[in-house]
């Protein structure tokens, strides 16, 4: 592309803006609500995804301050397979029978997911919460970097997509009332101009 058709594209973008005797007051309207759409889509995004991190992390940090590593001991074999999923996420652990000994020294026994064709009397790490109850072990540092870039990135664009949805009607309204306006001028003009080509 030549300089000259970069230049003319570059024009033609921005024509809403230019002074133009053909540019309506509904255009300059609709180059301002594509400014504001767009600017708050950036900024609307960027407080969401921001939000969303804070909010994520605050979750991450509550979870893994409520749970605690304890020594276990598998009361059975391991299943060699695991199961399928039927949700598509897999972290290829299976459940099993565990037996472990609490702070105050009661025994207590539940599941909890281990390896595969982990044998009977083999020692894993379980997790508990607050109440003694085995939980899910709480997510790694990376796997907890995932979770908020995804969840902030969701965030970010559902934020961005409302106010440009919204900016899609704003100017769908805009389009509906200059065909309106440009009806009403033709059918001041149209019979005249029929009289012209006629006469």
């Amino acid at each position: 592309m030549t300089k000259t058709h970069r230049a003319k594209a570059k024009r033609v973008g921005f024509w809403r803006w230019r002074s133009n005797p053909l540019r309506r007051r509904s255009d300059r309207l609709e180059a301002w609500i594509l400014l504001a759409a767009w600017t708050l889509a950036l900024l609307g995004g960027l407080l969401a995804a921001l939000v969303t991190q804070g909010a994520v992390q605050d979750d991450l940090a509550a979870r893994r301050a409520d749970v605690h590593s304890v020594s276990a001991v598998l009361t059975q074999d391991a299943p060699r397979i695991p199961p399928v999923s039927t949700s598509g996420y897999s972290d290829d652990k299976v459940w099993a029978k565990v037996r472990w000994v609490a702070a105050d020294g009661s025994t207590h026994t539940g599941t909890t997911r281990v390896d595969p064709g982990t044998a009977v009397g083999t020692r894993i790490t379980a997790w508990t919460d607050h109440t003694g109850r085995l939980v899910l072990e709480p997510p790694s540092p990376t796997e907890a970097w995932l979770q908020t870039a995804l969840f902030s990135a969701a965030a970010a664009l559902g934020a961005a997509a409302v106010v440009l949805a919204g900016e899609r009607l704003a100017r769908a309204r805009l389009d509906r009332r200059r065909l309106a306006e440009w009806d009403a001028q033709w059918a001041q003009v149209g019979p005249q101009w029929r009289k012209r080509m006629l006469g």
